[in-house]
């Protein structure tokens, strides 16, 4: 396989990926705001923090208010991990390999992409905002499902597999960070009633919740919440499951011995994390570690099969598994 195709592969899983990601997120947010109670303020900021483009975002706006932060995440066409920007990415790599796809995917693919450019504006107010995500992680869903059921799973596959993967994890890393840390201010004076009101968000924010209570047979909680999604190797979105499923897609490919060597590492961090002494110290440190190692792989992934030198670094709070192809 060519090294440009396997690229674009590659970001095409990691930008659908990032898409339902990205509208999850939204959707959860807006709703928590109906389950808290009115003394209690919410931050929109939660999402920025989440995004990693804090930065970006403040060049741009001047507050983390609900309409600016749902316009830079949806519609803003400037930033590159914006829905409406990943949709054309998305797009684009598809388009430029669309011999490697089953046809059917290009029409779904094309079709999600004229339906967002005409309805995204319709996410920026709340009446229309919610019909306008659920469709959005329905296609994200219809392609994933097309793909698994009709394209042959060879290397192609493995590279959409292994972005779709990676972004997973990252995310997930980022959501039980946000949610350790800060996802509402003034959190020390949350009364203890509301703090499961809190890690249930973060459940929901990747549809966690319901396996969530078959696996652990307690009330929600933190240290709970953080064990289940990092370690559980069952759950689809939790960073164990994640680690095992790039690593099976690794090893179905040739060179691999530097990104194989990368992933273990990251395997048995999580491995032997003990969670509640991380949850007394420095369970944030150890995210931010761990989100370097997952830049890492993605490093090794790119210099081993996309040429594109030296694995990247972690730039200005942004890992590079966040930023543009």
């Amino acid at each position: 396989m060519l090294s440009r195709v396997a690229e674009r592969m590659y970001w095409f899983g990691r930008y659908l990926e990032r898409m339902e990601n990205t509208s999850r997120l939204v959707n959860v947010n807006a709703n928590l705001l109906l389950d808290l109670p009115w003394v209690i303020r919410h931050v929109w900021d939660s999402l920025i923090n989440i995004s990693g483009s804090a930065d970006i975002f403040f060049e741009k706006y001047e507050n983390a208010g609900e309409r600016n932060v749902i316009r830079f995440l949806l519609a803003d066409e400037s930033y590159s991990g914006s829905l409406i920007c990943s949709i054309r990415m998305m797009r684009e790599n598809v388009r430029t390999t669309r011999e490697i796809m089953p046809s059917e995917a290009w029409e779904q693919i094309n079709e999600f992409y004229l339906y967002a450019r005409s309805d995204v504006q319709k996410a920026l107010r709340r009446k229309g905002r919610h019909e306008f995500l659920d469709d959005t992680i329905s296609f994200c869903h219809q392609i994933t499902g097309l793909l698994a059921g009709c394209m042959s799973h060879g290397e192609a596959y493995n590279f959409i597999r292994i972005g779709r993967n990676l972004e997973r994890a990252d995310m997930t890393t980022r959501i039980v960070d946000v949610g350790c840390m800060n996802l509402l201010t003034g959190k020390e004076d949350i009364p203890e009633t509301y703090d499961n009101i809190l890690w249930m968000n973060v459940l929901r924010s990747i549809t966690a919740y319901q396996m969530y209570r078959q696996h652990v047979q307690d009330r929600v909680n933190g240290e709970d919440v953080v064990e289940f999604l990092m370690k559980d190797v069952t759950f689809p979105r939790a960073v164990a499951h994640c680690l095992g499923e790039l690593g099976q897609c690794v090893s179905q490919l040739p060179r691999n011995d530097h990104p194989l060597r990368s992933m273990t590492r990251v395997q048995r961090m999580i491995s032997e994390m003990d969670v509640p002494k991380l949850f007394e110290n420095n369970l944030h440190d150890f995210i931010d570690q761990l989100q370097v190692e997952l830049a890492d792989i993605h490093g090794q992934v790119a210099q081993t099969w996309f040429d594109y030198g030296p694995p990247v670094q972690e730039q200005n709070g942004q890992t590079q598994t966040q930023l543009q192809k």
